[in-house]
């Protein structure tokens, strides 16, 4: 993969609780448009991947590169040196991130929730911004809940919102942990098909995610994550069908009887 492509270059990353070792040698490569779709048991460091990448956790060793940042890091006479928090959230910026709880604030709109990050952090127009929102909110399907208040929403309703609100950055790059699990299984394709709209729409994206139908319409590559390493990476048919793992298999075995 030529670098200009590339919107996630992983190496050899490392990444320990005290003894808890969660992220042990990952490699990984991401290119520009691709859906790449993390599964695996609970614990078995997909989350943590995830948080590494938008620097929510440093990383013990190795190296992240997302959307055109050295993650948490800047080279300085061939060293690497550890950034600010200030510089981190410069970094972040292009990084969009969606998680398991919708993390929405519920003293303002939905559409001042889009509105708040755009102003605030990018010092950009209200009116110009404000635009930009309500064309994100019809983009989700959305567009008559502008002036709600997010505890008048339902859980999926909420999560669409939150997925707005990461767009109205205009990130590089979109990561999703979990982004179904806290929702009521009627809820859960309204926000797949937000996800599956903006694949198509060319965003690069890595899922953290147990739906395999999604990992089945949408995914270029599905891994399987196992005790901290990467055990299968493969084209979702060859991930279903013919897969390499043992650890893979026998995930599928479980997760395909529910």
């Amino acid at each position: 993969m030529n670098d200009t492509n590339s919107v996630v270059s992983i190496k050899d990353v490392k990444k320990a609780f005290g003894k808890n070792v969660v992220l042990d040698g990952i490699n990984l490569e991401v290119s520009r448009g691709q859906v790449v779709v993390i599964c695996g048991r609970s614990g078995s460091g997909k989350s943590t991947l995830l948080r590494c990448i938008d620097q929510l956790e440093s990383i013990d060793s190795g190296e992240i590169r997302a959307a055109g940042h050295l993650m948490g890091f800047k080279e300085f006479n061939t060293k690497l040196v550890p950034l600010k928090d200030a510089a981190i959230a410069k970094q972040q910026r292009d990084i969009g991130m969606v998680f398991q709880n919708f993390n929405l604030f519920p003293h303002v709109s939905v559409l001042e929730n889009i509105m708040l990050a755009p102003m605030k952090i990018l010092k950009r127009k209200k009116s110009e911004v404000e635009n930009e929102a309500l064309a994100l909110l019809e983009r989700v399907g959305l567009p008559d809940k502008k002036n709600a208040y997010p505890r008048q929403l339902s859980g999926g309703q909420q999560q669409r919102i939150a997925i707005a609100r990461a767009l109205a950055m205009k990130p590089k790059l979109m990561l999703f942990d979990e982004p179904t699990s806290a929702l009521d299984p009627e809820m859960i394709s309204e926000v797949l098909d937000v996800m599956i709209d903006l694949s198509k729409a060319g965003m690069t994206m890595i899922v953290v995610t147990h739906e395999m139908g999604f990992a089945r319409a949408a995914a270029d590559r599905v891994i399987l994550m196992h005790d901290a390493k990467i055990v299968e990476d493969a084209a979702p048919r060859d991930f279903f069908e013919k897969p390499r793992s043992e650890h893979t298999r026998l995930f599928l075995s479980k997760i395909l009887q529910h």
